[in-house]
């Protein structure tokens, strides 16, 4: 005659209720800002008892939780569990004002696009500095447009829409043209070539002894623009 097995229920069993001293030494380690000793906790609870015993059965609870209940140096605390660390990971971003070269190196982009690294440091005067138009790129204000159809095809650089977004313009006619510029006293109007302006084409003093950048109140104003962001 065959035995008959009892099938056995396919029941969880979860960890059994806690009692009151022990919910109390619970919520004392998790609302603790730093890990606590026994002495501490023993001080916190309305009644004597094992704490030590308590929180080593608490930790046995906690072992398979996302939440571990942890004992370093003497001290306990609740930390995460270590199989999960790599979800709590942060991710911080660090504002970086940008440099005046690079400043100005957009500001020549901006109204002079499509332009050419070397047509840049023309007009600005100086060679780029390391990283300069590589920083604006990786800001993605900045973006090779093509090439330039003379010997050597170098590289055209222009804005991006990130740009346009950056500095709340719906298209790039948006800028302020020479006139509103010169206006507005950013720039000393009465040396630029307005016909060549913003054309792709450098801009030509028409008095070769003054040596003004007419870029540096333009780059005032996208600096400040920059700042204004960074302080919201």
């Amino acid at each position: 005659m065959k035995k008959i097995k009892k099938k056995t229920n396919n029941i969880i069993k979860f960890p059994a209720k806690l009692t009151s001293i022990e919910k109390e030494i619970e919520g004392i380690v998790f609302a603790a800002a730093e890990p606590l000793d026994i002495e501490t906790i023993e001080n916190k609870i309305t009644k004597k008892t094992d704490v030590e015993k308590i929180l080593l059965k608490l930790q046995s609870e906690y072992s398979d939780r996302g939440i571990n209940l942890v004992c370093i140096s003497k001290k306990w605390s609740f930390r995460t569990s270590p199989n999960l660390s790599n979800l709590m990971s942060q991710e911080k971003t660090v504002e970086k004002k940008l440099s005046r070269a690079a400043i100005e190196t957009l500001a020549i982009i901006v109204y002079h696009q499509p332009v050419t690294r070397a047509e840049i440091e023309e007009i600005r005067g100086v060679a780029f500095g390391t990283n300069t138009l590589e920083i604006l790129m990786e800001l993605n204000w900045v973006k090779p447009g093509g090439r330039k159809d003379v010997p050597g095809k170098p590289i055209l650089y222009v804005t991006t829409d990130d740009f346009l977004s950056h500095f709340n313009l719906q298209k790039l006619s948006d800028l302020p043209t020479v006139e509103e510029l010169g206006a507005a006293g950013l720039i000393d109007s009465t040396n630029i070539d307005n016909s060549i302006f913003g054309t792709g084409k450098f801009y030509k003093e028409k008095q070769d002894d003054k040596k003004e950048d007419i870029y540096s109140n333009i780059d005032e104003m996208l600096n400040s623009t920059l700042e204004t962001k960074e302080d919201k």
